[in-house]
């Protein structure tokens, strides 16, 4: 019998059994879901295993409070501290940069969720807010990711 030797530090075996997942999804009949939709979740996942290859314990993605609007994308610990990130997707440069559209209105409905988040950790971790811009051009043979770490910061 073959030996199987799997590298589960990579999150291949994770991705993997996602894709696979998606794909069976794909046969079932479902409705529509608007392009830009699919194309944020697609972001979103990137999103997540780039940042675990960098070294971040993801612990929520898609957080949302009840007494709130908004969601947080993604949770994680970068070493000691505790980052909130909002991914944003787009398909073309032909606009204005993925990470401007991350504004002022935005950033006090980001910092209202992360502060529903922080009543459920103990303690009080140093935190960070973290937007990721990702390009998923058509063509492209990987998307261009980029992170900007303390984008800004909860008054």
């Amino acid at each position: 019998m073959d030996k199987i030797v799997l590298d589960m530090s990579s999150g291949r075996i994770t991705r993997l059994a996602i894709r696979a997942l998606d794909s069976a999804a794909r046969l079932v009949p479902q409705r529509k879901k608007a392009e830009h939709l699919t194309t944020g979740e697609r972001g979103e996942e990137e999103a997540y295993f780039y940042l675990r290859r960098c070294g971040y314990v993801m612990v929520a993605r898609n957080f949302r409070s009840p007494r709130r609007r908004g969601e947080i994308d993604l949770i994680g610990w970068e070493g000691d501290i505790l980052c909130f990130i909002e991914v944003k997707t787009r398909t073309s440069h032909a606009v204005k940069p993925a990470e401007a559209a991350v504004d002022e209105d935005k950033q006090r409905e980001l910092v209202a969720v992360a502060r529903e988040y922080l009543r459920r950790v103990s303690g009080s971790p140093a935190i960070r807010f973290d937007i990721l811009s990702i390009y998923l051009e058509k063509g492209a043979s990987s998307p261009q990711i980029t992170l900007f770490k303390n984008a800004f910061s909860m008054p």
